[in-house]
Parts: structure tokens; sequence; C-alpha cells
């Protein structure tokens, strides 16, 4: 039993670091301008397809294909607050968020239009290989998984806590005005923003494409949610908060699974969400706000 159960920690931890990456972009956007972007997880399938192409179509490695779709999913990025958010960052938030709503739709629409909705197999240029930890079974993909998922993790706390970039982030989410009084361009930093969130779902995307082997054009939709679950648990707009949620998040899942029934795996992250709205609608580390961009 207790090995059962440290092999589906494993396993909800794979699946939280991509939850994790994906709850950033949620939380940086936030935290930057109060905009709960709900196109997030649509930009995560649209790294996972460019990541296709380049491993499939471009034959190019492994690792340089991931980089190049967290570098075009990163111009997508800044291309919807471009043309979408930018003209309305003056309107009222709920304008912002039907206009989110709107995006997340017209993403998923257009790669209907262009590949169609027929889920497509990834491909893999990396084997499977299988450890044994005595009785649990460890592969490199999960390893692969949670490797590039710290790594990247420690690289954006990097570039907000040692930064110039990084420090305007934060200064411009304590306040936008200060900040913009200071010298700060508000404009470069909101499109970094959601171009390093843009990158880090398009990892999520390319590692999700890899370890399940399956991608399809409404795969941003639920993920995307749990996600935004995963940093409202934490505390949105805090950057730790989103890696602690998504972990949270990824075990929770797994667990609910594999001990309760698979048909409410999905049913958890929501009462996960009303549960933490009801005792701490800050989410858990809601009181460290000066750490939040």
């Amino acid at each position: 039993m207790l090995e059962n159960i440290l092999q589906q920690i494993i396993n909800g931890i794979s699946l939280g670091s991509i939850y994790a990456l994906i709850a950033l972009g949620y939380t940086m956007v936030y935290g930057i301008l109060r905009l709960i972007n709900f196109a997030h997880g649509d930009i995560y399938m649209l790294g996972a397809f460019i990541g296709f192409f380049a491993l499939g179509s471009w034959d190019m490695p492994f690792a340089i294909g991931l980089i190049v779709a967290m570098l075009l999913t990163a111009i997508i990025g800044i291309l919807v607050e471009k043309l979408a958010y930018k003209p309305l960052r003056n309107a009222p938030r709920i304008s912002l968020l039907i206009t989110a709503i709107g995006v997340s739709f017209l993403l998923e629409n257009i790669m209907v239009l262009l590949v169609g909705a027929t889920p497509r197999a990834f491909p893999q240029k990396i084997p499977t290989e299988v450890y044994l930890i005595g009785n649990i079974i460890v592969t490199n993909k999960q390893i692969i998984i949670l490797s590039v998922s710290i790594f990247l993790m420690l690289f954006l706390q990097f570039v907000v806590n040692k930064t110039k970039i990084g420090r305007a982030m934060r200064a411009v989410s304590q306040d936008k005005e200060m900040a913009q009084m200071l010298g700060v361009n508000i404009d470069n930093v909101i499109s970094f923003t959601f171009a390093l969130g843009s990158a880090l779902a398009a990892a999520g995307g390319v590692l999700v494409g890899m370890y399940f082997n399956k991608i399809e054009p409404y795969m941003g939709i639920m993920p995307g949610l749990k996600a935004f679950v995963a940093a409202v648990l934490g505390g949105i707009g805090i950057i730790p908060g989103a890696m602690l949620g998504g972990f949270i998040m990824g075990i929770a899942e797994v667990l609910v699974s594999a001990f309760i029934s698979s048909t409410i795996r999905d049913a958890i992250a929501f009462i996960i969400l009303i549960v933490i709205l009801l005792v701490k609608p800050t989410g858990i580390l809601g009181k460290y706000m000066r750490e939040k961009v």
C-alpha cells in the first residue's frame, strides 16, 4: 500500500509540474494586469503544436524543438497582448475578462481550421526507459519533465528577483502609476510578462505531448482551468504559490484517480477551488503580498 501511494505521488509530481508551469503564466499576468487570462490554456496548446511541428516536420532534436516552441509561443503571447488586451487596458476588468474568453475560443477554432480536430500522435524523439526503485517505477520522461520544470521555475525566480526587468515587474505589480512615474516602461514590462508566461506554458505543452503522446486543439481547456485553480490555491499573483499549487493539484488528482475514482479526477480541482475560497480566499501563501509580481 505504501509503495502504491509513493508511486502515485511520483506520478502526481510529474503532472503537477506541468500545472505549475501553466499556473505561472496565470499568476504573472494577474500580478501585473489583474487580468485572469483564460486564453492561457490555449497558449499552452499552441506551444504543444509548435513543438509537434518542430520535432516532427522540421525534425529538430528534442531540446532544440522545445526552445523553438517556447520562443515562437512567446511571440504569439506578445501579439495576443498587443492586439487583444492592450486596446482595453483602461477598460473595466469585465471587458478584459470577456475578451480573454473570446481569444480562447478564437485560438481553438483557428487551430481546428488549420490542423483539424482529430488528435495527433506527438513525435517521440526520446524513447521511454523504465527504472525500478524497489517496486516503484520511474521513467526517464518523468525525470525529464521534473528536471525541465524545476530548471524553468528557478530561471523564472532568477529573472524576477535578480534582473532589471524583474525589478520592473515587481514595481509594476505593487504600484503601476508610481512605477511609471519612476521611468518604468509599462508596455515593455507587460509584453515581457506575456512572453515569459507563454514560453513557460509552451514548455508545459511540449512536455505533455512527450509524456501522453497525444495533442489536439482543445487540449488546453481542462489543464488551463486546473492551472488557474492551482494559481488560486497557492495565492494568485504569487510565483512560489503557483508552483506549490501546481504540485498539490497534480498529486491530488492522481491520488483521487488511483484510490477513489478516475471519473472525479477533474472534479477534484473544482472541489479544491471551492474549499480554498471558503477557508482561505487569498490562497496558501496569500499573506506574502510583497513577493507577488
